[in-house]
């Protein structure tokens, strides 16, 4: 199932499955995973990297649903930010730009000042026909999958944020 990472649920059952009620499964897939917490953990970095930048100016846009996004980000003991795009927000999920454009137009900024975090070829393609900058994380995927992106990384560490006094933030790569 290497179309589903990053591709909303439903679409992936309509997609591989026609003949199933695409709604249907989506919920139980939800409430299997919501419930699932064996195995979860916080990608090294994230806690470090969400409190470094200033409250408002990230969201997370992700192709779960919104129960399953906050629960996650709850139990991994991340904020749930003012902007979060779920799967139960967007008519057209990733590959399809809606899902970062919400997002930008949510945090009130234009999309070519985004710089958006992936770790799927279908986010990256999404951020990118947004007119975002992406880098890539090999977190679920090889680097040579996410070539698209402007940047591959392995470790969100290497992500430095810092303020320039004018409200802008600067992002360095190490």
């Amino acid at each position: 199932m290497a179309i589903a990472h990053g591709v909303r649920a439903i679409e992936v059952i309509q997609r591989e499955a026609p003949h199933l009620d695409a709604a249907a499964e989506v919920r139980e897939i939800e409430a299997r995973e919501v419930t699932d917490r064996e195995g979860v953990v916080a990608m090294p970095g994230a806690v470090a990297l969400v409190a470094s930048i200033p409250e408002g100016q990230w969201g997370v846009v992700t192709s779960g649903t919104r129960l399953l996004a906050t629960g996650r980000l709850r139990l991994m003991g991340l904020p749930v930010p003012k902007v979060l795009i779920t799967a139960d927000d967007v008519a057209n999920g990733k590959p399809h730009p809606e899902p970062y454009l919400k997002g930008a137009e949510l945090l009130g900024v234009k999309p070519g000042d985004c710089l958006v975090i992936e770790d799927a070829p279908a986010g990256i393609q999404s951020a990118r026909a947004g007119g975002m900058k992406v880098v890539g994380i090999t977190s679920t995927y090889a680097a040579e999958a996410l070539a698209h992106a402007d940047a591959v990384i392995e470790k969100l560490a290497t992500i430095h944020i810092t303020a320039n006094g004018a409200g802008k933030l600067a992002v360095n790569i190490r």
